[in-house]
């Protein structure tokens, strides 16, 4: 069994870290907020100082919101990279740009530590019983240190080269269309109330349909509980749908699509929104429609 610390204990990456101990290895979980910390030791999670663990430790998963928190994670003031030992492994599950993998897994090497491209998908509840998806790039080396942990926590393991940035490019194309997803689900569901159809009833009918999505099937019913616990908050989106949006650029490709969206989860975040379930994007059309939605019970 291996040592693994899991970085950032969120709706994912505390499902993750559960998935890792009950696999049997020796997990660590650490966050900025101590109550997931706690949680995570209740639930029989290792104890210990980073600092103190990190020559001892075979992988650390990193779970954590964006590129930023990941560099911090990885190379900050406290960056637990340069006190790894050599040949562990760097699980980075985040969505970031794929130019800032390519980043952080040359400044990995240069410690001796391999570096696994790793996004991840599949939502909270695939996380806590181990079956994401992760879409994973990098050298044989890195796959080879990171099954123990990948094994634990995913069902599906999308193995797509040894050049570090194609798991990021591959997780951008899914960003892409489960925020537009998302912002279409809204935008059918408040548009069928205008000609008097209920959310029950465009839920009942179109998962039935060909209009139907994964993403609608698991957003629609948050809105008509009524419920924005956000199991993916609204402000994820401006950070996913934007990294989407600058590759295309430097692609030189055009995305409208994918712009139109971002703009209705950049309004729910100004109407102060961002940090409700990314469902929320729904009050956006209802109130320009000047329709009212099930009662808001978060």
């Amino acid at each position: 069994m291996s040592k693994i610390a899991v970085y950032g204990l969120g709706a994912m990456g505390f499902g993750v870290a559960s998935s890792i101990l009950r696999a049997g290895h020796t997990t660590y979980g650490f966050d900025v907020s101590p109550e997931p910390v706690k949680r995570f030791l209740a639930e029989g999670g290792a104890s210990g100082a980073a600092a103190e663990l990190a020559p001892s430790l075979d992988a650390i998963v990193v779970v954590v919101l964006n590129a930023a928190q990941t560099e911090s994670v990885l190379f900050g003031d406290e960056g637990i990279v340069p006190q790894l030992g050599k040949g562990a492994a760097v699980i980075s599950c985040a969505t970031v740009p794929p130019d800032f993998a390519r980043d952080m897994a040359a400044r990995c090497k240069e410690y001796s530590v391999h570096y696994l491209d790793a996004p991840i998908s599949g939502g909270a509840a695939k996380a806590a019983i181990g079956k994401l998806s992760v879409m994973a790039a990098g050298p044989e080396e890195s796959f080879t240190a990171a099954i123990p942990a990948l094994d634990a926590m995913a069902e599906t393991i999308f193995t797509l080269g040894h050049e570090i940035g194609a798991g990021s490019a591959m997780k951008s194309i899914n960003q892409l269309l489960a925020g537009v997803h998302i912002a279409t689900m809204a935008e059918a569901m408040t548009f069928g109330m205008t000609q008097g159809v209920t959310p029950e009833k465009f839920l009942e009918v179109i998962s039935k349909c060909a209009g139907t999505s994964w993403m609608l099937e698991n957003r629609a019913p948050h809105i008509i509980d009524g419920d924005y616990t956000p199991l993916s908050a609204v402000n994820i989106w401006p950070k996913d749908l934007g990294i989407v949006l600058d590759i295309a650029k430097k692609a030189n490709f055009s995305a409208p699509i994918t712009a139109a969206a971002l703009q209705q989860f950049v309004a729910a975040a100004g109407m102060g929104y961002g940090g409700e379930d990314d469902a929320a994007v729904a009050k956006v059309y209802a109130r320009n429609a000047g329709i009212t939605l099930p009662d808001d019970k978060s």
